[in-house]
């Protein structure tokens, strides 16, 4: 990956005051900026291996030729990575719009001047054995050096300079993105597919809608979103909304592309359980609901689609694995180009290597006695939705029994499942507790929530005025600490490093 200038220098400024967490608003990007447009149109693709992989038919899979386009992805390519292991798929969502109706657009909110540039690129990796899909989100944003190429719109020659990732179609339309994506992953690109959002509404509505849960209401001025809490199925236009907003909380674009991995995993989901989809005229109305909006390399026809597809057969939701290139906590801000998202060096080298080297993203790690599996582990629990992440919950343990060891089997448990842990408890002045206590201040109610959800066989206690680190009193009747995530934070990344989450983990219980 290229080194990005450095970054400005931020100057901290005067803490915020306290306020109560269920008062406190959410934090909205700045005003005037025009919203990122729909993206996880990928999806697509990959429902349509999955539905493919039940067997249903060559002939129905090979209608589909006549209605993909084909593009030269790989032309004069030279000094590529090195072969690795399994295939690699370039997933790319255009920012096209010219097949959508005028009523259509005032529905879904899609006015403003549509680019020439990828809304959504995602790096798909099919493991050797086709048991494991890894799929790797790269922000738009990301801060990329182009090599020396040719203008897809204007033809004149250009050496290497600084953009954003998105702007590599832009200029040099497929094969300029996957030179670039190569030379920042230094993983080599076996297939290029390219999908608009017309396909992506009419696969959802041909596969009969998609669900998704949220626990706390979704609102998005931009997009029109409008969802309360709880769990809905959603049609092709709900679903461009849903991967589309950015305004929904403080989370922006990192926010958006979480939600579009759920909604892939999601969509997975869908297509590898319902039965009805095995169904031959129902599998040609989702592969119809693609023809003509599809764009794929030429050594990716259906015969390809259908071998890769055959040979996943059995795959399943905790078969695909989910994450985003780990990020610095600040971007860089470049001169003719604007702010742009600066990876994690050392991070996006781990992930990219594990690429290359065909290892699976989640692992599974052994956990403390009686404690939640560590996030991104692989667990088979199913880690149960919450409002605040556990990584911003701050725990104090106290052992409140004659139990030795209790209270570090607790801290242990509380910290694998993501909590904030001080890793040093200590005993309670009342030694003869029964039931687990969560002493919290009401200011932090909505974290006290969190810490309920994997505790629920503990007491909830109101002390006003204690502060934000709650107080976990353990009692001789805990047992363990239920595994939970944060809805707004799929995935946390740790500095230099890399996390991921299986479908199974992100989708509707």
């Amino acid at each position: 990956m290229p080194t990005p200038p450095r970054r400005r220098p931020v100057r901290p400024g005067p803490p915020p005051p306290v306020r109560r967490e269920a008062d406190a608003p959410a934090v909205r990007p700045p005003a005037g900026r025009r919203p990122r447009r729909w993206a996880a149109r990928a999806a697509t693709a990959l429902s349509v291996l999955v539905l493919a992989a039940s067997g249903v038919g060559h002939a129905v899979m090979t209608s589909l030729d006549t209605g993909i386009g084909r593009v030269d992805a790989f032309k004069d390519m030279k000094n590529r990575p090195k072969d690795g292991d399994g295939t690699n798929i370039l997933l790319v969502g255009t920012d096209g719009r010219d097949d959508i109706s005028a009523a259509d657009k005032a529905r879904y909110r899609l006015g403003g001047t549509p680019c020439r540039c990828t809304d959504t690129i995602i790096l798909a990796h099919i493991s050797q054995d086709r048991r494991r899909a890894s799929l790797v989100s790269l922000p738009r944003d990301s801060y990329a050096e182009l090599p020396e190429h040719t203008d897809a719109t204007t033809g004149k020659q250009h050496g290497p300079h600084p953009v954003k990732l998105n702007a590599a179609y832009a200029e040099g339309g497929p094969n300029l993105t996957v030179r670039t994506v190569e030379r920042m992953t230094g993983v080599k690109i076996d297939h290029y597919l390219e999908v608009d959002f017309t396909s992506f509404m009419r696969t959802v509505d041909a596969v009969g809608g998609v669900r998704i849960c949220s626990v706390r209401p979704m609102k998005d001025a931009k997009t029109g979103l409008d969802l309360p809490a709880g769990t809905h199925l959603l049609d092709g236009g709900q679903a461009l909304q849903y991967v589309r907003s950015r305004y929904v909380d403080g989370t922006s674009d990192l926010g958006r592309m979480q939600r579009q991995q759920r909604f892939l995993a999601a969509l997975v989901d869908r297509a590898s359980s319902d039965p009805a989809l095995l169904n031959p005229m129902r599998f040609r109305r989702v592969v119809a609901a693609m023809a003509g909006s599809v764009r794929a390399d030429e050594g990716f026809g259906a015969a390809e689609m259908v071998a890769l597809a055959k040979a996943m057969r059995g795959f399943r939701t905790s078969s695909s694995e989910f994450t985003t290139v780990p990020v610095e906590p600040v971007g860089a801000a470049v001169q003719g180009v604007g702010s742009t998202v600066q990876w994690d060096a050392e991070g996006a080298r781990r992930l990219f290597d594990a690429i290359r080297e065909d290892r699976p993203l989640v692992t599974a790690e052994p956990a403390p006695s009686g404690s939640a599996s560590a996030p991104g582990s692989g667990s088979e629990a199913r880690r149960k939705l919450v409002d605040v992440p556990p990584e911003q919950v701050r725990v104090q343990v106290y052992n409140g029994t004659q139990l030795d060891g209790l209270g570090a089997r607790v801290d242990a448990a509380l910290r694998g499942t993501g909590f904030r842990t001080t890793r040093t408890p200590y005993n309670a002045e009342v030694r003869d507790v029964v039931r687990t206590v969560v002493a919290y201040d009401p200011r932090w109610d909505r974290s006290a929530k969190t810490l309920a959800a994997a505790l629920p066989d503990a007491e909830l206690r109101e002390v006003p005025g204690q502060g934000p680190v709650m107080r976990v009193t353990a009692g001789t009747a805990f047992t363990e600490v239920r595994p939970v995530r944060g809805e707004t934070q799929v995935v946390q990344a740790p500095k230099g490093g890399y996390a991921a989450v299986t479908g199974d983990e992100v989708t509707c219980a």
